[in-house]
């Protein structure tokens, strides 16, 4: 399953506020975000950055499918505030390139 990083950065003082409303998202989100090939979506926060761990099926299509969804619109009238550069929605990038990984170092000395 393919897995995409990300990293945000909220406005100063909007932790309590980001936190708050990610002790658990509208079910309509959830199920838009899992009707897309989300199946899972874990985050991250070092003091106002924050580390996003998505697993997807197909990430830009996610984001394409979701840009003018009702469900995600009112979700980032919501959250997109707290941070601090606000997200387009254009599904263009394809996430933090990969570094490293053990996994896939061991499997390169095993092979």
């Amino acid at each position: 399953m393919p897995q995409i990083a990300l990293h945000t950065q909220l406005k100063p003082g909007a932790e309590p506020d980001y936190e708050a409303i990610h002790r658990g998202i509208p079910a309509d989100v959830a199920a838009a975000l899992a009707e897309h090939g989300v199946r899972d979506w874990r985050i991250w926060r070092d003091g106002r950055q924050l580390f996003h761990l998505i697993d997807v099926e197909d990430y830009r299509a996610m984001r394409h499918a979701l840009r003018e969804h009702p469900a995600n619109v009112r979700w980032q009238a919501t959250v997109g505030p707290l941070h601090a550069q606000p997200d387009d929605y254009s599904g263009a990038d394809d996430g933090l390139p990969l570094l490293w990984s053990l996994a896939g170092q061991v499997a390169r000395k095993a092979g």
